[in-house]
C-alpha cells in the first residue's frame, strides 16, 4: 500500500511492551496512518524464536504496516529480511537506529549504529537490496553523545531509505532531555526524502505546532498514545479539519478499553489479562477510584472480573 505524504502522516511509534498487535489494532481504528511493530531482533528472527515470530504478526486492520528490525551484521539482516519477505501485509521494513537500551547498544545495534555511519549505511543498503517490500525506512536519533543529525540523515538518504523518522534527542538524552525540534527542522531542510518528527508529541495542539515548526511530513506518537489511542483521531480532526480537540466521552473510553482487553485475550489467551494491567494503569490515570481499581486488577487473572471492574470504574458517573 502506498503511503501518502501529500498531507501530514500520523504514525504510531514502536514501543517495547506496549505497541503489540492488539494495541496497534486499536490505534489503527482511530486513524493511525502507519503502525510499526515492536522492535524485532534480527538475530532472534533468524534463529526462529517463537516469541519473536509472534511479535511480527499483523493485525488485519494494519494497512500499511511496518516491521522494525534491530541489527548490524549485514548477513543476519539479509536473512531476517528474507523471512519478512515471506510475510503478507508488510509494506515497510524499518531499521532501528535509535534504541538507547544498554543491552541493544552493547550489541552494536539500535543507537550504537550512530557511532559507525559506514556500518549503518551498509545495514540500510542490505535491507534495500534484499527487501521485496515497497518501502525501506530508518528510525534515528540526533546522534549518540553529540548531535550530528544532518550527517546521519544524509547517510540514510544516500543508502536508500525512502523516509526517516527522527526522535529529536541524542542517545545520551534518552527520554528525558528536551526534544530538539530545531534539529528536526534542519534535517528536513537537508534531505529530499520524507521526514517524520517524533518526541514528546502528546496532544493534537503539540502535533500541529511540531508540523508547523519543523515542516516535517508527519508525526510519530509513542508514549502519547498509551492510555489514549484516540489521539490519532483528535490529531487528524484538529490538523486536517481545524476541529478543536475535546475529551472523549466516558462511553467511548469504556468501549475502547473493553475492545483492547478483548483483543489482548484473543491474541495472548489468559496471559493477556496479566499483560493488560499496564494498559489499565494508564487508561485509569486520574480517575476517581483508580487506586482501588488497580489493587483489584493486579491480583486477578479472571477476565470476567476485569470486565466488571472496568465497567464499574469507567462508567461510574453513569451509574451514580
Amino acid at each position: 500500500m502506498t503511503l501518502n505524504f501529500e498531507r501530514p502522516l500520523f504514525a504510531l511509534a514502536p514501543l517495547a511492551g506496549f505497541t503489540d498487535l492488539p494495541f496497534r489494532g486499536v490505534a489503527k481504528s482511530f486513524g493511525a496512518d502507519l503502525t510499526v511493530s515492536e522492535m524485532i531482533s534480527s538475530n532472534a528472527l533468524v534463529e526462529g524464536n517463537p516469541k519473536t515470530a509472534k511479535m511480527v504478526e499483523r493485525n488485519l486492520k494494519e494497512t500499511p504496516y511496518s516491521v522494525q528490525i534491530a541489527g548490524s551484521d549485514p548477513e543476519i539482516i539479509r536473512r531476517a529480511v528474507e523471512i519478512i519477505n515471506g510475510l503478507d501485509g508488510v509494506d515497510v521494513i524499518d531499521l532501528n537506529c535509535g534504541c538507547p537500551a544498554p543491552k541493544i547498544v552493547n550489541n552494536l545495534q539500535g543507537s550504537a549504529l550512530l557511532t559507525d555511519l559506514v556500518k549503518m549505511g551498509r545495514a540500510i543498503e542490505t535491507i534495500k537490496r534484499y527487501s521485496n517490500k515497497r518501502y525501506t525506512s530508518v528510525k534515528i536519533r540526533l546522534g549518540f553523545d553529540k548531535k550530528n543529525h544532518i550527517e546521519i540523515s544524509k547517510v540514510c538518504e544516500e543508502s536508500g531509505a525512502d523516509f526517516i523518522a527522527v526522535h529529536g534527542r541524542t542517545r545520551v538524552g534518552r527520554y528525558k532531555a528536551p526534544v530538539d525540534y530545531e534539529a528536526i527542522a534542519e534535517i528536513k531542510e537537508n534531505v529530499s526524502i520524507p521526514v517524520i518528527a517524533n518526541g514528546d508529541i502528546t496532544t493534537p495542539e503539540k502535533a500541529k505546532w511540531v508540523l508547523d515548526y519543523t515542516k516535517a511530513d508527519g508525526v510519530m506518537v509513542g508514549r502519547g498514545a498509551v492510555g489514549k489511542p484516540w489521539i490519532f483521531k483528535l490529531m487528524r480532526e484538529h490538523i486536517l479539519d481545524g476541529v478543536e480537540s475535546v475529551t472523549p466521552s466516558a462511553e467511548l473510553i469504556y468501549s475502547v478499553v473493553l475492545e483492547h482487553l478483548n483483543q489482548m485475550v484473543e491474541h495472548y489467551g489468559e496471559y493477556g489479562v496479566v499483560l493488560f494491567r499496564k494498559h489499565l494503569h494508564t487508561y485509569s490515570k486520574g480517575l476517581k477510584g483508580a487506586s482501588q481499581f488497580r489493587e483489584v486488577i493486579n491480583s486477578t487473572k479472571d477476565v470476567e472480573i476485569l470486565r466488571r471492574e472496568i465497567e464499574s470504574l469507567f462508567l461510574a458517573d453513569k451509574k451514580a
